[in-house]
């Protein structure tokens, strides 16, 4: 009889899957086409609705809303895979190192990483912007700083977990020297934990990126952001929503997806969670 009762199909996954793929195949797509340049100004065509020419309606400089939606995905993609890329290449490898180590030295290193977790995105994008200027850059690494904490914290937890274990325990028996074991066995037992961590991590990138550019702290004009986006157009939030509507649905959808995928790539990877029969 069935041990563990789970849905052969992994809604989550599918569903999360489907909104990147939207997101990723609409930045994609923006490099080929986009109905309307996304930084032309025409006065004469302000703040029209939706229509066979404009789809989306214009904002309050005439600008084609679609347009700049899908190259705000480009730049909103952007963010996140270099701010996690970056979390992700210099926390995981804290993480195990701290893991590995001695118990007083891998205490530090946890204390450290507890200090820097103290300052959020939006706090270190502040500072960094006071020190060199707002940009997509400053937004990127703000991010990435704020969120290496996060990869350093599951890392050493897996890494604990798997140099508990007996076949761990008889690498070290047998001589093993310690990056060969991370090599070997802690890095692929926990490629799981951290592909997930990333896909939780691009969904908090995708908030911090808007919420940085709606603070005038993240790209700047005129490239098209989600964040900015919403911040020109609060002036006319009475008369015309849906120019907060359009960009706060594709953030909505795409903090959503990766979060969907994050759940469903976790039930997907955890062995704890699979079907077991008999």
């Amino acid at each position: 009889m069935s041990v563990a009762v789970r849905n052969r199909l992994n809604w989550p996954l599918l569903t999360g899957t489907a909104l990147v793929g939207l997101v990723v195949l609409t930045a994609l797509l923006s490099f080929v086409w986009t109905p309307h340049d996304p930084l032309r100004v025409d006065a004469s065509a302000r703040l029209l609705g939706p229509s066979g020419e404009y789809w989306l309606g214009t904002d309050k400089f005439g600008r084609d809303l679609l347009s700049q939606l899908m190259v705000g995905a480009r730049t909103t993609l952007y963010v996140g895979v270099l701010a996690v890329g970056v979390a992700a290449l210099v926390g995981t490898p804290l993480g195990i190192f701290a893991g590995m180590s001695r118990r007083g030295l891998g205490e530090f290193v946890m204390r450290v990483n507890d200090l820097v977790l103290a300052f959020p995105a939006l706090l270190l994008a502040i500072m960094f912007g006071a020190v060199f200027g707002p940009s997509t850059l400053t937004a990127m690494v703000a991010i990435g700083i704020a969120t290496i904490p996060s990869f350093a914290r599951m890392a050493r937890s897996g890494s604990l977990q798997v140099m508990s274990t007996e076949y761990v325990l008889a690498a070290r028996a047998g001589g093993r020297s310690r990056p060969f074991i991370a090599r070997r066995h802690v890095v692929p037992n926990i490629a799981g934990l951290v592909i997930v961590q990333a896909s939780v991590s691009f969904a908090i990138a995708v908030l911090a990126e808007a919420a940085l550019s709606f603070l005038g702290f993240g790209t700047r004009p005129p490239t098209p952001s989600w964040g900015r986006m919403l911040q020109e157009s609060q002036e006319l939030l009475a008369v015309q929503p849906r120019l907060a509507l359009v960009p706060g649905i594709a953030i909505a959808l795409a903090v959503l997806g990766f979060n969907l995928l994050g759940d469903g790539l976790r039930d997907r990877l955890d062995p704890r969670l699979r079907v077991v029969s008999r």
